[in-house]
């Protein structure tokens, strides 16, 4: 290979690396949102309201500037408020059961959870959403619906099921590792199409949630029990949890896009 070939498709893969990169962050703008919130709302206080509450504010003008700007559609808006319904419900739930808290004062909790708190599920629902469009994904060898909303109801419902009964998290996480043995995600950077086993990708934007949670109970948005005085990196072994929530949220977007085509 001469010098200038090698030269050449090395600008070429830093473009292509500039464009994934690109989009990626446009995909990502309302978890940054959040992120950026849970972080200001830290180092100032905010007159009125207490802190939860103007997250709460801040959470619906993002959406809503969102919508409104065309960075996200009215379709994509019904799937992100599907997911708000959900994660509040299971963050409801958690609380009860002594999982996490929200220590903070707000005007707008419903059994000791803010409002707020399904939009960072939301936000993953958004991510998805926008990188499926920006990035024109499309799904191969994609199991039938008769083995993928199944396995969405009991992976969702394992989150709720484990404190009464056993954990099956990880008998889940191997049935995924069944039915998707085969399937995988394509897209497109620029003119490049380009193809990525599906069980991968779960295990890269779970363990990129994971990083996430971590800025955010170190802002804040949530504790840990193990956080209660001080702040801890969230355990290795949260990262099952995620990447079985990212995986539920996969497949709820995925089944949604599937029936609309239809």
């Amino acid at each position: 290979m001469s010098l200038y070939t090698l030269r050449m498709k090395t600008m070429n893969a830093t473009r292509q690396l500039f464009i994934f990169g690109w989009q990626q962050a446009l995909a990502c703008i309302f978890p940054v949102m959040i992120f950026s919130s849970l972080a200001l709302t830290q180092i100032i206080s905010l007159p009125f309201l207490p802190r939860y509450d103007w997250l709460l504010i801040i959470f619906i003008g993002t959406q809503w500037w969102m919508v409104r700007s065309g960075l996200e559609t009215r379709d994509e808006l019904k799937v992100i408020t599907l997911f708000h319904i959900i994660g509040l419900t299971l963050e409801i739930f958690k609380v009860h059961m002594g999982s996490w808290s929200y220590p903070e004062e707000g005007y707008f909790k419903i059994l000791g959870v803010p409002l707020y708190s399904g939009f960072m599920y939301a936000s993953v629902a958004s991510y998805l959403c926008q990188a499926w469009r920006r990035l024109h994904v499309n799904l191969i060898n994609w199991p039938p619906l008769w083995a993928v909303i199944p396995l969405a109801i009991a992976i969702y419902g394992n989150f709720f099921t484990h404190h009464y009964w056993i954990d099956i998290r990880w008998w889940l996480s191997a049935l995924v590792l069944v039915i998707f043995w085969r399937a995988s995600v394509s897209f497109w950077v620029s003119e490049t199409h380009y193809r990525m086993p599906l069980s991968l990708s779960f295990i890269l934007i779970g363990f990129f949630v994971w990083v996430a949670e971590n800025i955010a109970t170190f802002f804040g948005a949530w504790t840990y029990p193990n956080q209660g005085e001080t702040w801890h990196l969230v355990g290795i072994g949260k990262l099952s949890s995620w990447l079985l929530l990212v995986i539920v949220s996969f497949l709820i977007v995925a089944v949604l896009k599937h029936i609309k085509k239809e």
